[in-house]
């Protein structure tokens, strides 16, 4: 049977899940694997697991409850091992990666903020910022929606201000939330969002940052944000255990 890896932690964590059930149906049992100083929270790996909501929620639950009594490195939805073994030999070798991790996020949360345009008000902002773009649509409107060469055109260069327009807005965002947090990653590219990006934030200071995204919302009405979170900190725990070995394998996530 194989295993799935929920997350690490410190063996003296206070308020490591016991008797909770984890992923799969029916649930699998959660247990600890204490190896020295580091403790792995796991269960057995249920065959053919896909990031079905059930699951994705009992993952989220059961770093929820570990996390609550103290740091926690958290594994993506689908982490799974050979075998128990597999699991304590990693921790073994990254122990001192692990450890020095531990003592960086302790305390720390996740916030992920997506970024798009209001596709409506990006085109005014283009059309009132760009003479030449204005020009070009207004010389078109009056020949009666100009050729078809002098429509496309249009669009080419609509679109290219657009393209412009969204690098320059999320490098913008990036800049004014990062003096609220204390790291930032940049995750994949998503369809349809103009930025990715994650947040590292002191739980404590979390009211802090929530206010620097409705700020930005209020002088930026051309963005759309949206803002999933707390999360733990997935984006903060690599080079490290989200891969730590070719002995742990990662599923797709589903998280965010």
């Amino acid at each position: 049977m194989s295993t799935y890896v929920y997350g690490v932690a410190a063996a003296s964590h206070p308020s490591l899940p016991k008797s909770l059930g984890g992923v799969g149906d029916p649930p699998c049992p959660v247990r600890i694997l204490r190896e020295g100083e580091l403790a792995a929270i796991v269960s057995d790996a249920p065959e053919g697991l896909r990031p079905k909501r059930r699951d994705l929620l009992a993952h989220q639950s059961v770093l929820g409850e570990a996390g609550a009594g103290g740091a926690v490195l958290p594994m993506r939805f689908g982490s799974v091992a050979p075998d128990d073994d597999a699991v304590t030999r990693v921790l073994a070798e990254r122990a001192d990666h692990y450890r020095e991790r531990l003592s960086a996020l302790g305390g720390r949360i996740e916030y992920n903020v997506k970024a798009s345009h209001d596709q409506e008000a990006v085109l005014h902002r283009v059309m009132a910022e760009e003479p030449e773009t204005r020009a070009l649509a207004e010389a078109n409107r009056q020949a009666g929606g100009g050729s078809y060469d002098e429509r496309l055109r249009l669009g080419q260069v609509i679109a290219e201000a657009v393209q412009s327009r969204e690098a320059e807005d999320a490098a913008e965002l990036q800049r004014l939330l990062e003096p609220a947090a204390e790291a930032v990653s940049t995750g994949p590219e998503s369809g349809g969002w103009l930025a990715n990006l994650s947040f590292l934030v002191p739980r404590d200071s979390a009211e802090e940052f929530l206010a620097a995204v409705e700020e930005i919302r209020k002088t930026h009405p051309h963005l759309e944000l949206r803002v999933n979170g707390p999360l733990p900190p997935y984006s903060f725990v690599e080079p490290g255990p989200a891969e730590p070995a070719a002995s742990i394998t990662g599923a797709a996530t589903g998280e965010e």
